[in-house]
């Protein structure tokens, strides 16, 4: 089974959700140009990256709900990935939206929060916690956040062992010296062990001192790059 990826590491604003969707829907008229089954988007693309107090303001979360909203429409021959924060139940979370052909069929929310060095998030989110496997025809895949690939209870283990084919994991990973090779081994390692394709799509950009330098990543179900 062939199944085409796209990973958009685009370069985000932080608080510009119409800036920010408008370079969302030119990327997916990208990829239905170029007929791409499966379209994944940063860590919080749609608020850019990293949002910080933005989240306490509930009108911030309410125009970011409907920016998405318009998106999905949108989405139309192939499934879309796509990073927001979410509100539900006075809850913020770090969530991805799975969109296919007009719907969203699901909703995964970051389990693994950083709060350590840049990273603050556990000040801002609460945890997901379902390890969500959804389906593009044949094909099972599960999707993660940045750390969630990081962590020593990966909620990659779960989903492969659920039966996902690929992880699809979108992320905010800042440049540091050593970071783009540690980010190699860590697909690899996830890849041959839990003998799952891997893909990474980062942002690029700056925001404050972060930089994000991209290199986004896929490797097979064997740990090797493609």
């Amino acid at each position: 089974m062939n199944v085409r990826i796209g990973l958009a590491q685009i370069n985000t604003t932080v608080g510009d959700l119409k800036g920010n969707a408008k370079k969302i829907l030119e990327y997916l008229g990208h990829a239905r140009a170029e007929h791409v089954d499966i379209m994944a988007f940063p860590e919080l693309a749609l608020t850019g990256y990293p949002p910080e107090d933005l989240v306490f303001r509930n009108d911030f979360l309410q125009a970011t709900q409907a920016a998405l909203t318009e998106i999905i429409p949108h989405v139309r021959d192939l499934v879309a990935i796509v990073g927001f924060v979410e509100l539900d139940q006075n809850h913020r979370y770090n969530s991805a939206a799975v969109i296919c052909d007009g719907q969203l069929i699901g909703i995964y929310r970051k389990h693994c929060l950083p709060n350590y060095g840049v990273f603050d998030e556990l000040r801002y989110f609460h945890p997901g916690e379902r390890f969500s496997i959804f389906t593009d025809g044949a094909l099972s895949f599960g999707v993660t956040i940045c750390e969630d690939l990081w962590c020593s209870n990966s909620p990659v283990i779960a989903q492969a062992r659920a039966g996902a084919q690929l992880i699809i994991n979108i992320s905010a990973s800042p440049y540091e010296i050593y970071k783009p090779s540690q980010r190699e081994r860590l697909l690899a390692k996830h890849s041959t062990q839990e003998h799952v394709a891997v893909a990474l799509c980062n942002l690029v950009g700056g925001q404050d001192e972060l930089v994000f330098d991209g290199q986004s990543l896929i490797y097979d179900h064997q740990g090797k790059l493609i």
